[in-house]
């Protein structure tokens, strides 16, 4: 068949008369070949080829049959990418996240998401403001790989929604109650395991660190000798040195000591349900935490707002803000104001001087407050 672009046809070359009507292919290049039920659709689909080789943009892969660009292809490869990168609990969070992408997106080109198409995603989540923005922060992520892959130019990477929220304050408690609470803590499992009983007390004493990076201290961490807890991968993502009391060393000595890789925080011999030498599961703490709380009559105090935050809270009798900040080995301000919210009391000191003559009614530590603020 002859091509006849003014007649807009495929013509028998013997028989100018006769035109094909049915059956048409594109044979673009060496890499791209597509077939077609009538002559329009071919001649679009070559006529937007040619438009896309003059703008500079033509890439055969956007019209593969296996989707090569599709945002599931891709960011299958990029959770690949991603296992052995990360910590395994953000790798699972990034991988909830992906796979709800992927329901939404399916074989959609990366290139094709835009705002619009962002935009609509994150609307049809039934979630917080707070897990909105975890989505996005993901898929924010999967494109910069793509970027850094050249999967797509600057040019098509998206403008992300922007997402605002504010985190909820943990309700706390003070020095006494979480006392009264560890002590329970003790008195119900210290006969299970000591450390269930110490993990916590750690968890209300050193405030720099979180109850999954306690959890995932290993023996070589501790340096029974020097007395220090090396915590190698926190949040902070660089590591920290947590020196201990000498409290704590005196508990340790009583303590057999592991192999350097071995979890200190693992099941002994004879606990139901669980292999000797088996890494403490990662609700262990809390739930030991609340059966305590129960026994007490103790409602809706969290592990973290109950130990760290608490802890924290409660430094503020004795030391500046920077001093505490130091202490719980934040990086950012914004972080740490969350710790440290002005208590009632202490706005209650703060009015009643506006009644007083005497400047001396204000503690020293509020002043340095307002100072440092």
């Amino acid at each position: 068949m002859n091509h006849d672009e003014r007649r807009r046809g495929l013509y028998c070359p013997a028989h100018p008369e006769q035109q094909a009507t049915k059956l048409f292919t594109v044979q673009f290049g060496r890499k791209l070949r597509k077939r077609f039920s009538n002559y329009r659709e071919a001649e679009r689909f070559l006529d937007g080829l040619r438009y896309e080789v003059d703008k500079g943009t033509f890439d055969h892969r956007d019209y593969l049959s296996k989707h090569p660009l599709s945002f599931t292809t891709l960011s299958n490869q990029w959770l690949v990418s991603k296992e052995n990168k990360v910590k395994p609990g953000t790798y699972s969070h990034f991988k909830h996240y992906i796979k709800k992408a992927q329901e939404f997106f399916g074989q959609t080109n990366v290139k094709s998401i835009q705002y619009a198409q962002l935009e609509d995603f994150i609307d049809s989540l039934n979630v917080s403001s707070k897990t909105k923005s975890n989505y996005l922060s993901c898929i924010h992520n999967f494109f910069e790989w793509l970027l850094k892959r050249k999967e797509i130019n600057r040019l098509q990477f998206p403008e992300f929604p922007t997402i605002n929220y504010e985190l909820s304050l943990r309700r706390t408690i003070d020095k006494e109650t979480q006392q009264r609470i560890i002590q329970e803590v003790k008195r119900i499992s210290f006969q299970i395991s000591p450390k269930i009983w110490l993990g916590i007390k750690w968890l209300s004493t050193y405030i720099s660190i979180r109850p999954n990076e306690l959890r995932h201290i290993k023996e070589g961490h501790i340096d029974r000798k020097q007395g220090f807890i090396f915590i190698p991968h926190p949040k902070e993502k660089r590591p920290k040195i947590v020196p201990l009391i000498e409290d704590d060393l005196i508990i340790l000595k009583s303590i057999p000591t592991g192999l350097p890789d071995l979890y200190f925080f693992r099941h002994a011999q004879g606990v139901s349900g669980c292999t000797p030498g088996q890494h403490f599961g990662m609700k262990l703490f809390y739930k030991w935490w609340k059966r305590a709380c129960d026994n007490l009559g103790i409602e809706g105090v969290d592990l973290y707002g109950g130990t760290r935050h608490s802890s924290a809270i409660g430094l503020r009798e004795f030391a500046t803000p920077e001093q505490i900040r130091r202490a719980t080995m934040h990086t950012t301000n914004k972080a740490f104001e969350r710790y440290f919210q002005v208590s009632r009391e202490e706005l209650q000191r703060l009015y009643q001087a506006t009644q007083s003559s005497d400047t001396d009614v204000i503690p020293n530590r509020l002043q340095v407050y307002k100072t440092t603020s």
